[in-house]
């Protein structure tokens, strides 16, 4: 969608770690720095690298991916009726430059019912989305509104993607 299209993808297998006193925009922003500099490691010093990172925040406490099916059933009553909050830390390195942004939207959830959030988790989709759902999917019938980018919801805000590849020279 964003008009990028030679491009690998090089997945980030190590452990992210959510360490205590950051707040949401530093935690963001450091897994995805971390992963950024992790593939980087795979990579040579020339490429450009891209790395991202999305946590739900409900109450100023991550919520991450569900571990199992009775996880993601206790997080989306936890969201229910409720604003939380997405954050995407963008990190993007090049050789000896990088950037680092924080990405934040409000999400809006209606009330759901005990069988729709079964019938939800049942089809599998929450399992492996921060907050246990999919703003792109079947859990988009869930929200009511969100203030701020959808594509951030997304895991990828692309507006903000795109004004840090300027940045790096990168016209898209």
């Amino acid at each position: 969608m964003a008009g990028i299209e030679d491009f690998s993808v090089i997945p980030d297998d190590a452990e992210e770690e959510i360490l205590g006193g950051q707040t949401p925009e530093q935690t963001v922003c450091s897994i995805a720095m971390q992963k950024a500099v992790n593939v980087s490691l795979k990579c040579s010093a020339d490429d450009l690298i891209i790395a991202a990172d999305t946590l739900v925040f409900l109450d100023g406490r991550p919520i991450s991916k569900p571990v199992d099916k009775d996880d993601a059933k206790k997080m989306l009553r936890s969201l229910s009726g409720r604003r939380h909050t997405v954050y995407t830390g963008v990190a993007i390195l090049k050789g000896t430059m990088k950037s680092v942004y924080a990405e934040k939207s409000n999400v809006f959830f209606r009330e759901l019912s005990d069988s729709e959030i079964t019938s939800y988790v049942e089809t599998g989709e929450p399992m492996d989305k921060a907050g246990a759902y999919g703003a792109q999917g079947r859990g988009a019938v869930f929200i009511e509104r969100i203030e701020g980018d959808f594509f951030n919801v997304m895991g990828l805000p692309l507006c903000r993607l795109f004004i840090m590849l300027k940045e790096f020279g990168v016209i898209v």
